[in-house]
């Protein structure tokens, strides 16, 4: 498997906040690797929120479609950390993000992993096309 494509930090626009806790520990006094997911679930949270995005009860128009995620130092709790994220790639149904998290400024990068999100239709229970008024918020924001 590749190594998640992350560019460079100056290249990825938005910047969350969050906090681990030391329950987040596995028995290695380490993250547990689940918690990076939840992790990117927090900071795509944030980012639609300050993009006005997410829908009526704070639901996602989307889903996860795939995840590829690189381990590169142990994530401690509890600590403050900082994710830098971007979406690189809007298709017609799905659009990709790319995620650096770490310490505050990520001095220290404990992962990197990419995302691909597919717009979801839950009333047909599958794939939808990306609605235009998303697609232009996300570009303006992003300079797609």
């Amino acid at each position: 498997m590749e190594a998640p494509n992350v560019p460079p930090a100056d290249q990825l626009r938005f910047r969350a906040q969050s906090r681990t806790r030391w329950s987040d520990e596995d028995n290695q006094g380490v993250l547990n690797n689940a918690v990076y997911l939840t992790l990117l679930e927090e900071a795509r949270h944030q980012y639609f929120l300050e993009l006005g995005l997410i829908g009526i009860q704070n639901q996602f128009t989307f889903v996860l479609g795939q995840t590829n995620l690189r381990h590169l130092a142990p994530g401690r709790g509890p600590q403050d950390i900082e994710i830098q994220m971007s979406t690189t790639h809007l298709g017609s149904r799905s659009f990709q993000q790319v995620y650096r998290i770490g310490t505050p400024g990520c001095e220290e990068i404990w992962a990197e992993a990419e995302a691909v999100m597919v717009i979801w239709d839950s009333e047909n229970g599958g794939s939808a096309g990306m609605p235009d008024f998303f697609r232009d918020k996300i570009a303006g924001f992003e300079g797609l």
